[in-house]
């Protein structure tokens, strides 16, 4: 069987055609995370940036300072995991096909 580099090349292109697509759109994916029972809430977009910050008004008193900060950080990690997951499923859905199933294939430097 002969190596068919063209259509090789064609699928690399289609590939890359593909992730530039997923990225886009990867952008317009948010989740948001909370912590305190709803007190803090934080959204992220598939990029792994923070959009909003949500405090409740019963958590702006001094005495909760060191709560308030743990919360933050518990919403703000929440919600980059789940902004991260569907990015991936994004790009996962995006490449279905296209790339070989390779075990141990990073595919975090397409932002995933």
């Amino acid at each position: 069987m002969a190596f068919d580099l063209t259509g090789m090349m064609g699928k690399v292109k289609e590939l890359q055609d593909k992730m530039q697509q997923a990225q886009q759109e990867i952008q317009h994916i948010t989740a948001t995370g909370e912590a305190g029972g709803g007190l803090v809430r934080a959204t992220a977009n598939g990029h792994r940036k923070i959009l909003k910050l949500e405090i409740d008004e019963t958590l702006l008193t001094p005495q909760d300072r060191d709560m308030l900060a743990d919360l933050v950080v518990a919403a703000v990690n929440k919600a980059l995991d789940e902004a991260a997951e569907q990015a991936r499923q994004e790009l996962q859905r995006k490449t279905s096909g296209l790339m070989p199933n390779v075990p141990g294939l990073d595919l975090s430097g397409f932002g995933v």
